[in-house]
């Protein structure tokens, strides 16, 4: 499982000219998925990334997390982030799971997150076309891949 997490002063999603989710502080979470993902990688994403002190203190060092904030946190399936670019320049997305493996998995991270959390968090819409929108704050941009837990 791969994460792009960004903390956003604002985020939102608009499918069809709808926004279907809309935070001010918090963080905008592209999530990619593959076969080999697990409940495990899932606990683990989830309990790193509402831990991560990446918003300012009083002193403006990076010492809180989403949570101590109170912050919010929308979620988007983004199954590019296992682009393969090795070969030609059409990407190969062979490594992202297909939706009858991807789907439960994304929504069991969901929910893992919101008890994480401690509250609800938005969505896109799994597989549809979205319009993602942010002001990213700082700019703080962190990939964090299950596979790869450095």
């Amino acid at each position: 499982m791969k994460a792009v997490i960004q903390r956003v002063a604002q985020a939102s999603v608009t499918i069809e000219n709808e926004i279907v989710a809309n935070i001010n502080q918090g963080l905008l979470l592209l999530v990619g998925i593959e076969n080999l993902d697990t409940q495990e990688d899932i606990n683990w994403l989830t309990s790193k990334i509402v831990n991560l002190r990446i918003f300012a203190d009083e002193n403006d060092i990076m010492n809180f997390s989403v949570k101590d904030i109170e912050g919010d946190i929308i979620i988007v399936s983004q199954f590019t982030l296992y682009a393969q670019t090795k070969k030609g320049n059409r990407p190969s997305y062979i490594k992202a799971s297909k939706p009858d493996i991807a789907i439960p998995l994304y929504e069991s991270f969901i929910k893992q997150m919101e008890i994480e959390l401690g509250k609800k968090v938005q969505t896109g819409q799994f597989g549809a076309d979205m319009k993602v929108a942010l002001i990213n704050d700082g700019p703080v941009t962190i990939i964090i891949d299950t596979k790869n837990k450095e």
